[in-house]
């Protein structure tokens, strides 16, 4: 029997105790279950995981896995919560002919454990932890923005000139507003680029590792991402003009600036040759500058298209992350034919983005406050990303990271051999921690095992160093 089958098999048995089980029952532990099976806690963790990928477990840390609640049974507008209301029963089987060709992958953007319980200390999350967001100076711009007379009027198509002026001063190199469109946050602008641009079953070049997000957006796109490896200082030129000619490929997707997973800051000396490389394939180039406000107080080169002078660059930038996770307020950067197509697919799409969202964002940018706030989290996230390297030296040695990076949410590790970043993922969550395994930012066969571990989503560093210890305490019981 393979070593794939054996967890496969025990999570059949599984299978088959849950079903005579009821909802919130507790399953065997899995010392019982390693001593009853006769296998070992790594097969265990990953029979857990598949059941729980498949919605029919939940691991509460400290405590045991329960049966959870059969799909279908919750409450909404009818059902059990609702009596009034009618109770669906058609049969819906014909959908999954009608739907074949419109699948929408979003394994890379969710988290196959299913939400982790309260409790839980995330090192996984991608947004500010509420300690480190403005949320005063929210709160206050909402308001005044509120009272606006015109508040609740249409914008244009590309969003109020106030607005686009923000980010065109803050790209830089002659950007002027009407180069600017508004998008709904960053992950809005990634889909509505990678579909202008590209046509159904086009190639894409992509980082190896990159953004997962992005994999997500570009398949469902119905694009083909194609990795193009980087080293510690970005995407290397050479291997960037080679898959650009085997490909064909008319599109590449790269973050320069504090890159995801990575950290990494693309080379001074390969920017201007990355876009040359572009240029020479008559390629674009989507250059995802969505950390930029989260330096950690070093100076970092301007964004791609800032030196752009032919179009080749459309860069996309967001405020949910310096900001908060609901201002879902971001831009694309371009100039040509490129920005026409892109405003007709935001026509197309949804007219504009609510206005009384983007007055928010002009009193909260304008206001003296958001300087004050960008200092004070560069700080803090300098801070917490020393914290999480040094507790993971002391607690987890045999993990490399390779580098701290000087801006992001971030850090890149590196398991031991024979580690299991899938598998540690699981044992971590039943310890009270979420990580991110490394495979999911890898659009091809990962090199080696990663996790991608966040600094920014926990509520202070006392949390931090908690978290590193229970992440250790769960490699000892993966490891044996």
């Amino acid at each position: 029997m393979s070593d794939d089958s054996i967890p496969t098999t025990l999570a059949g048995r599984l299978r088959t105790l849950i079903a005579g089980l009821s909802v919130g029952d507790r399953l065997p532990s899995s010392r019982d279950l390693v001593r009853e099976h006769g296998v070992s806690p790594v097969t265990v963790t990953r029979a857990i995981a598949l059941l729980a990928s498949e919605g029919l477990v939940v691991t509460r840390p400290g405590s045991g896995t329960y049966v959870a609640a059969r799909r279908g049974t919750g409450g909404g507008f009818g059902g059990a919560e609702n009596p009034g209301g009618a109770v669906f029963s058609g049969d819906t089987a014909w959908q999954t002919v009608a739907l074949t060709d419109r699948a929408v992958d979003t394994r890379p953007v969710t988290d196959a454990l299913g939400p982790p319980p309260p409790g839980t200390l995330l090192l996984d999350g991608g947004y500010l932890h509420r300690s480190l967001q403005p949320t005063r100076a929210l709160a206050a711009a909402l308001a005044r923005a509120a009272r606006r007379p015109d508040a609740w009027d249409r914008t244009p198509t590309s969003g109020l000139e106030p607005l686009r002026a923000v980010f065109a001063r803050g790209v830089g190199g002659g950007v002027q507003p009407e180069d600017v469109l508004i998008t709904a946050g960053g992950q809005n602008a990634l889909s509505m680029a990678f579909r202008a641009i590209a046509a159904p079953g086009a190639p894409v070049l992509v980082e190896s590792p990159t953004y997962s997000g992005a994999v997500a957006a570009a398949r469902a796109a119905g694009l083909r991402p194609l990795p193009v490896p980087i080293d510690d200082q970005g995407l290397r030129p050479d291997l960037l003009a080679e898959a650009f000619a085997r490909s064909g490929a008319r599109l590449m997707y790269c973050q320069p600036t504090y890159q995801n997973p990575t950290g990494v800051v693309l080379a001074p000396e390969r920017r201007r040759r990355v876009v040359e490389v572009a240029r020479a394939a008559g390629a674009f180039i989507v250059e995802d500058d969505f950390a930029r406000l989260l330096g950690h107080g070093t100076p970092v080169p301007p964004p791609l298209v800032a030196e752009d002078r032919d179009g080749t660059v459309v860069s996309l930038t967001s405020l949910s992350k310096p900001g908060a996770p609901s201002l879902r307020i971001g831009a694309l950067v371009a100039r040509g034919p490129v920005m026409e197509r892109m405003r007709a697919v935001r026509q197309v799409d949804d007219f504009f983005v609510t206005r009384p969202l983007q007055e928010t964002a002009v009193e909260l940018t304008s206001a003296p406050g958001w300087a004050r706030h960008l200092r004070a989290l560069s700080a803090a996230l300098r801070e917490r990303c020393v914290t999480l390297a040094a507790a993971l030296e002391a607690e987890i040695p045999e993990w490399r990271v390779s580098r701290l990076p000087s801006g992001g949410l971030h850090l890149w590790a590196r398991l031991g051999p024979g580690e299991d970043d899938a598998v540690l993922a699981a044992a971590a969550r039943r310890h009270g921690v979420s990580v991110s395994p490394g495979n999911r930012y890898f659009a091809a066969e990962p090199p080696a095992p990663f996790l991608r571990l966040g600094f920014a989503a926990v509520a202070d560093r006392t949390e931090l160093r908690e978290a590193v210890r229970r992440l250790a305490a769960a490699r000892r019981e993966v490891m044996g």
